[in-house]
């Protein structure tokens, strides 16, 4: 038999654990909530606290810190448009990518810190990327994705990732003074497309020295306004710059959905379906363009910047 002074310590261990044990299943109960949007079933916050995987990718480019970065999001469940949004908003960059598996294909969106987009080239890039990246599917394996632009699909050759877009071929198009005046230049031909406005200058060196009003350049209707010419350099065919204010985007680093638009009009010029093109942003990025009847391969390369986890 315990003394005394003893069994009152073993009961005040006792109360205690047991206080603990208490409050441990009281913390585990709160962490079990009800969705009714999954017929009832209980989830646990603990499963959500896994965290959905996420990423930072530079694409089209083989160096950290330049291309056009994107963020990578792979969902396990569909998430609403707002939620999406919001992180977009959150990440700050020009393009977020939300994947979720849908049989053998992925269900893409895209959003702006601002607006959804219907069509995006880098963060469908870096999509693809990731999912090689993460082990999602095997190198030798297609991406393959389910878009508001349709079927959309990617492939590794060798270091490249080479993208199945659709065609966009501009029409030559009336001038705007707006758009003419934001930029500060005299075009020698203005055309455009169902997304944007595609400008050729005379010159790499006028190109390089535009510096838009943004303001008035937002107040033109379409999603972004391409500037394009031909090449100083004898490496690259034509080079760009892209501007989307309207769409939350001052000056895109590298937009591979305007090479939908920039491979047509230049094949047209130059008599010849390969290219390789520079979009002549701070950052900059190089792009490898092939026409294929209604569509063009878009090729790039990316870097990994960062992997983490969205506890949301």
């Amino acid at each position: 038999m315990l003394p005394v002074r003893a069994k009152r310590l073993s009961e005040d261990r006792f109360f205690c654990l047991l206080d603990t044990f208490v409050l441990i299943r009281l913390h585990c109960f709160d962490r079990v909530t009800l969705n009714r949007n999954d017929g009832g079933a209980l989830q646990t916050r603990q499963k959500e606290t896994m965290g959905i995987p996420i990423a930072q990718v530079d694409a089209f480019t083989d160096q950290p810190f330049s291309g056009n970065p994107a963020a990578v999001c792979l969902l396990d469940r569909p998430k609403e448009a707002g939620w999406m949004q919001q992180v977009a908003r959150e990440m700050n960059l020009s393009e977020t990518a939300f994947l979720l598996r849908e049989g053998e294909t992925f269900h893409l969106r895209w959003f702006t810190p601002t607006i959804e987009v219907d069509l995006c080239g880098h963060a469908t890039l870096a999509a693809a990327h990731m999912l090689w990246e993460w082990g999602v599917l095997e190198p030798s394996a297609q991406a393959r994705f389910q878009t508001k632009s349709g079927l959309l699909s990617a492939e590794k050759k060798g270091e490249w990732i080479e993208l199945d877009f659709p065609a966009e071929p501009p029409t030559e198009a009336p001038a705007l003074p707006a758009l003419q005046t934001a930029l500060g230049i005299t075009p020698k031909y203005i055309g455009q497309n169902r997304f944007d406005y595609l400008i050729e200058v005379e010159s790499e060196a006028k190109l390089r020295e535009i510096k838009p009003d943004f303001a008035l350049l937002a107040t033109v209707p379409c999603r972004g306004v391409i500037v394009t010419s031909r090449s100083d350099s004898d490496r690259f065919d034509f080079v760009s710059r892209a501007f989307a204010p309207r769409a939350g985007i001052n000056e895109d680093p590298v937009t591979g959905s305007a090479h939908c638009g920039l491979g047509p009009f230049w094949g047209e010029r130059l008599g010849k379906n390969a290219f390789l093109a520079y979009q002549a942003s701070a950052r900059g990025g190089v792009i490898r363009v092939r026409l294929a009847g209604d569509r063009v391969q878009l090729g790039g390369k990316a870097v990994t910047i960062f992997q983490g986890t969205l506890h949301l």
